[in-house]
């Protein structure tokens, strides 16, 4: 499994005028929380940290965090980025406890799509409805994405949250609030505008009956 490691240093001075200086020096401001610790302010390399976020698995893995050399195994949780420019504004870190469930959203692998029976043999074309997905699971389960094997997908065919085949460990959160929220995730239909033989459009002028 891929590991990832940050460098991070605490700060003391806080506030938005620290926050732009930081920025200015090329270090983005972070926190750390959780696991019934208190909260550390600290700075990271932006430089560093950019590099990171250009791989997917970053944003799912456990990630080691070394503060002032002694290392941290925690997740990202969320990321503030400038609404027009590359830049990175704040980042949060969550501590990970092995003994404590952690809620994490996770990215949807859809493979062997150019196999999709549903296509192939049925003309149809494939919809994504959802990219990511939030899970809970202990830290050992988390996993890197969850797959999702398009090949024996038919015309007309649904696959939703609850057909999903997840890891041992792992649980769906939408699933855990009651069925109403068992939502698509992707489907195979034929393309707009087209008719199956039992389906076709009416003859201008004429009613379809």
């Amino acid at each position: 499994m891929q590991e990832f490691e940050l460098i991070a240093q605490r700060r003391t001075e806080l506030g938005t005028g620290a926050n732009r200086r930081l920025r200015r020096a090329n270090l983005v401001p972070a926190v750390l929380y959780g696991a019934n610790k208190e909260p550390i302010s600290l700075t990271l390399s932006h430089n560093e940290l950019q590099k990171h976020l250009q791989q997917e698995a970053f944003y799912s893995h456990i990630l080691t965090l070394k503060i002032d050399e002694q290392p941290e195994k925690v997740v990202l949780k969320a990321l503030q980025r400038h609404p027009y420019r590359l830049s990175i504004m704040h980042v949060d870190f969550q501590r990970v406890s092995e003994t404590q469930t952690l809620y994490k959203t996770i990215p949807l692998h859809f493979i062997n799509e150019d196999k999709c029976i549903g296509v192939k043999q049925g003309g149809g074309v494939i919809s994504h409805h959802l990219a990511e997905v939030e899970i809970r699971c202990l830290p050992k389960n988390l996993p890197e994405f969850i797959a999702i094997d398009l090949s024996e997908i038919n015309l007309n065919q649904v696959i939703h949250l609850s057909n999903l085949a997840l890891p041992a460990g792992v649980e769906i959160v939408a699933l855990l609030a009651g069925a109403e929220h068992d939502l698509p995730v992707v489907s195979v239909h034929l393309p707009r505008g087209t008719h199956t033989e039992d389906e076709q459009p009416a003859t201008p002028g004429t009613t379809a009956g």
